[in-house]
């Protein structure tokens, strides 16, 4: 079995931010949803072939692993 590094994305919009993880291999990863008052909705998802491209036109930024992990595993408020 190979180690796969996935890639993170984030974007910030009025009142929630969307985290993004996508294994660039298989395009399946985790979405997200971090509301202001601290709900987290995370939804498993299969992405298609034109995901990155789709995350650069909808404005997404690189975002970090470290981030994304915190509001997953609810170490963030």
């Amino acid at each position: 079995m190979k180690d796969i590094i996935h890639q993170y994305y984030k974007k910030e919009l009025e009142g929630f931010k969307i985290l993004v993880q996508v294994n660039p291999e298989s395009f399946r990863g985790t979405e997200l949803i971090v509301h202001a008052n601290g709900q987290i909705e995370k939804t498993k998802r299969v992405f298609d072939k034109d995901i990155f491209e789709d995350l650069a036109a909808d404005e997404f930024k690189e975002g970090s692993p470290l981030e994304f992990n915190l509001y997953l595993k609810g170490l963030v408020e």
